[in-house]
């Protein structure tokens, strides 16, 4: 069974469309192995989706063309 985790909150008032709108922020209160071991797992996880969509496409081989000089014809 895992402890119960504790969280910090804050509450900022935003305003929305003429609407005051309360937002709360919930952090959790780790010990600090948990907290850098969680950090990793989600540093390593962003690295895969972001390294996976930086990938540049391969260019295209380009067809074999010949260049003459003007005047001259293609066999």
């Amino acid at each position: 069974m895992q402890a119960a985790v504790k969280f910090h909150s804050e509450t900022k008032a935003m305003t929305i469309s003429g609407k005051k709108i309360p937002l709360e922020s919930l952090t959790p209160i780790l010990p600090p192995k948990e907290r850098e071991r969680r950090k990793r797992d989600v540093e390593k996880r962003l690295y895969d989706v972001f390294s996976k969509y930086d990938k540049k496409p391969k260019k295209q081989a380009e067809p074999n063309r010949q260049h003459c000089s003007a005047g001259l014809k293609v066999l």
